[in-house]
């Protein structure tokens, strides 16, 4: 009997301090880092918990970190909360709830924000750095792969320009030479030779003999 009056003590301590801790029907707030998520060692950085109330407590905590809780009363709807000087111990994931004046129940946590702390050499801007210089060199490539194409297209044009014209050369040599040619062995024009078929042939003499 003793074990169960202590069993349901227990059940009731641990249900009042979830009803403590968490309140469902308050909508979940949002958290925002500004200037990001993404921090220099020993910069700062400004976790922006925003809620759909005013005049209400804002808290933020670091996920297993349970000795990590901030507060801030707030006449608007958000409230900021600035690290500086951040360190390895300063990267993690955080999260923010609020509660109402006058209440002992805070609004259900927001989702978690990674925060992530690099040294002096990992600037935030790398990975934007190691884009742009692969875009470099594909446009370098591609600008030097089409000056190399157009020489060799221009060089085969040529090729095929200069074989036409051996071909029609060797077409021409092997033409009748007689054809089209005039007494004295010289080649006659098309005009030159049309009108010489439309003369008669002079008769011999003698021929009506």
């Amino acid at each position: 009997m003793i074990t169960g009056f202590l069993s349901l003590l227990c059940l009731g301590l641990c249900l009042g301090y979830d009803d403590e801790h968490k309140n469902d029907t308050l909508p979940r707030p949002s958290l925002h880092a500004l200037p990001g998520s993404v921090v220099r060692r020993g910069g700062n950085v400004t976790l922006k918990c925003q809620g759909p109330l005013q005049n209400v407590k804002f808290m933020l905590g670091k996920w297993q970190a349970p000795g990590y809780r901030r507060e801030w009363s707030s006449a608007g709807h958000d409230a900021g909360f600035l690290l500086t000087h951040l360190g390895p111990e300063h990267a993690g994931r955080y999260f923010c709830a609020y509660k109402t004046a006058g209440s002992h129940v805070w609004s259900e946590q927001s989702e978690h924000l990674r925060l992530e702390v690099t040294d002096n050499h990992d600037r935030p801007g790398a990975p934007s750095a190691k884009i742009d210089s692969r875009v470099i060199f594909v446009t370098a490539f591609s600008c030097l792969a089409i000056f190399l194409l157009f020489p060799t297209v221009f060089l085969i044009y040529r090729r095929s320009q200069s074989d036409l014209s051996q071909q029609e050369s060797s077409s021409l040599s092997t033409e009748d030479p007689q054809e089209g040619s005039g007494a004295d062995g010289k080649r006659k024009t098309p005009s030159e030779a049309a009108a010489a078929a439309s003369v008669p042939a002079e008769e011999p003499p003698g021929a009506c003999d």
